[in-house]
């Protein structure tokens, strides 16, 4: 057992001000552990990214900030505007439309899960907040207009970031360094850690402001697939009459990326119609990638967010996922600042993160390549773009200069794209092409209902039990979710007698034993637990509705009990009594707890 971490400066520096790392910093104020977060930009990103905000990731904002989760969901627009997903041939040319909130029975399922619902929340507006967030809070030290430079351990092991500014150049040092700074990142490189796998496509974009797009009380779709012989991609609406138009390109000397203003000045009124009032905020280009780092973790540096993996946008895990990374890292790195673990129980966060975000991963790719499915009928195909990408990215064609390669992009691109006329539908081939994107719409379902994704994540590895048997079905097909206290699971949602959740029963350190007898399970903490690695405190279940189906969800019985770790997911249960249990779980706890975590320090932590 190694001691306390202690060096001058914070505990831990935070290199990137995303959604991961304002999580990350925030999650560890609320346990009382001082962080630096260090920032390239003065002002919050103002051009949109993400816009998917999991339920999940409300809850984990809520146990940082309650205001910031309030704040946040309250940005959303509501349910009913969120369900219109369109393909068409031209902005005013509708052909299909999916609706994920026609299965009313689903939707009401889905509110069972939790206290929130997933939202859609532009990237520009969660920033902003989260910001404010970092701002208030007293053991955040925010530094924004920095740009790091180095990374350096000294002989005891302190981290030593390398940063400059407008006043020249400077060193923090701290226990623990955090890369929180995105797909480019600068510590990564540093550590000579990298991401692997494919390009999938070169991406542009446009946000701006129509406010007239759409006339009162018309459906004004969450996202629009645009197909025509002159633009292929997507369009996003934001709030405040706000969106996001995307496009794919194959060179970056092609104009979309070289002179993006210019392209998007011209492309968007073509586009809505030119008799639409419209206002460009901002022009970006980035690839789409499904990539993992090939560590998250070299030595006390960590990576987390974007820095540590990357998704394609089609399904809205990228966002989330980093959210979830700092949510599983944040009591993991308190309780080894406090002397309560070992550096080891680090080791954990890549075996339990890990085989997460490859999943999402493999969903995400899914999904895009899925759209194949709609799009095949007249040529357009996320697979031969891939295709395309690859091949303009290697020789002999990445030898060719700009100047060659740019309008040969461009001129392969209208080609392909010129198939897509027949969508317009005024042929009896066009009917059928229409007719074909009607009747496969409805299998693209799985692209924006992650339900059994969004809540049914699980963890494995050394501090999870190990059931008999095979761990049961949470998701059907990513779609369904079933609530489960299967070890690894998160804590199904239960609203308590007093209008919280069960959630809140959870403690922030050790362990937290939930059950419908108390009694019982005190008896067996008090009479075993300075023998205990970790502290276990024992918290009563007391629904809010009838107690068998409050019963029937914890899935122990009225005499067994559920462990939960501080993040809220299971890592033992039993539906027998401490008489015939506890035995169990105590060697569970010396077995798997034991080796990272220290008795004495477990007594310590349970005294205060």
């Amino acid at each position: 057992m190694e001691d306390a971490l202690t060096v001058p400066g914070p505990p831990v520096t935070i290199v990137g001000a995303g959604a991961a790392g304002s999580t990350l910093a925030l999650l560890l104020a609320s346990r009382g552990v001082a962080t630096t977060v260090l920032e390239r930009r003065r002002q919050p990103l103002t051009h949109p990214a993400a816009h998917v905000v999991n339920a999940t990731s409300l809850e984990i904002w809520e146990k940082a900030d309650p205001l910031l989760a309030s704040t946040v969901a309250a940005l959303s627009p509501p349910l009913s505007e969120l369900g219109t997903i369109r393909w068409a041939s031209d902005l005013h040319d509708p052909i299909a439309d999916l609706n994920f909130l026609d299965d009313a029975d689903e939707v009401a399922a889905v509110r069972t899960y939790s206290p929130y619902l997933r939202s859609h929340v532009g990237q520009h507006q969660l920033m902003r907040e989260l910001w404010a967030a970092l701002d208030r809070a007293p053991l955040v030290t925010f530094v924004r207009g920095v740009e790091v430079e180095d990374l350096s351990v000294l002989p005891d092991g302190t981290q030593r970031v390398g940063l400059t500014s407008e006043l020249g150049r400077e060193d923090v040092d701290s226990a623990f360094v955090v890369a929180a700074d995105g797909a480019n990142s600068r510590l990564r490189d540093v550590a000579r850690l990298r991401l692997e796998g494919p390009v999938l496509a070169r991406m542009g974009s446009a946000f701006f402001r129509a406010p007239d797009l759409y006339p009162a009380g018309a459906t004004r779709p969450l996202l629009t697939w645009i197909y025509r012989p002159d633009f292929a991609g997507v369009m996003i609406a934001h709030a405040d009459d706000c969106y996001v138009l995307m496009t794919v390109y194959l060179h970056p000397g092609q104009e979309v990326a070289q002179s993006s203003r210019t392209y998007w000045e011209w492309m968007v009124p073509t586009i809505l119609g030119r008799d639409h009032d419209v206002e460009i905020r901002s022009t970006g280009t980035w690839e789409m990638t499904s990539q993992v780092a090939t560590s998250f973790r070299r030595g006390r540096l960590i990576l987390v967010g974007d820095a540590a993996h990357r998704f394609p946008h089609t399904g809205g895990f990228g966002l989330n996922s980093g959210v979830q990374d700092a949510d599983n890292l944040a009591w993991k790195l308190d309780a080894v600042l406090s002397g309560e673990a070992s550096t080891s129980l680090l080791d954990t966060y890549e075996q339990e993160r890990r085989p997460v975000v490859e999943r999402f991963a493999e969903y995400s790719v899914a999904n895009h390549l899925r759209l194949d499915e709609v799009t095949k009928v007249v040529g357009v195909t996320n697979r031969s773009l891939r295709q395309a990408t690859r091949a303009v990215s290697s020789p002999p064609l990445s030898w060719l200069p700009a100047r060659v390669m740019a309008p040969l992009a461009e001129r392969a691109t209208r080609l392909q794209l010129g198939r897509t006329a027949a969508l317009r539908g005024t042929t009896a081939a066009g009917e059928r092409a229409r007719q074909h994107v009607v009747d496969t719409v409805p299998g693209q379902i799985e692209h924006f209902v992650a339900t059994g994704l969004e809540f049914g994540y699980a963890y494995g590895g050394r501090l999870v039990d190990r059931e008999p048997g095979e761990q049961p079905v949470v998701d059907e097909g990513v779609l369904r979710h079933r609530p489960t206290t299967w070890p690894g699971c998160r804590l199904p949602y239960l609203p308590l007698d007093d209008g919280r959740s069960v959630h809140t029963l959870v403690e922030d350190r050790g362990l937290t034993l939930l059950t419908f007898d108390p009694d019982a399970w005190e008896s067996w903490v008090e009479a075993v637990g300075e023998r205990l690695p970790v502290p276990v405190v024992v918290r009563e279940v007391r629904p809010a509705g009838p107690r068998p189906d409050a019963v029937r969800l914890l899935e122990v019985g009225e005499r067994g009990a559920v462990v939960v770790r501080p993040d809220g997911h299971v890592v033992w249960r039993s539906g027998q009594p401490p008489l015939q249990s506890g035995v169990r779980l105590a060697l569970f706890l010396h077995r798997s707890w034991g080796p990272v975590w220290s008795g004495s320090a477990a007594r310590a932590t349970a005294a205060r």
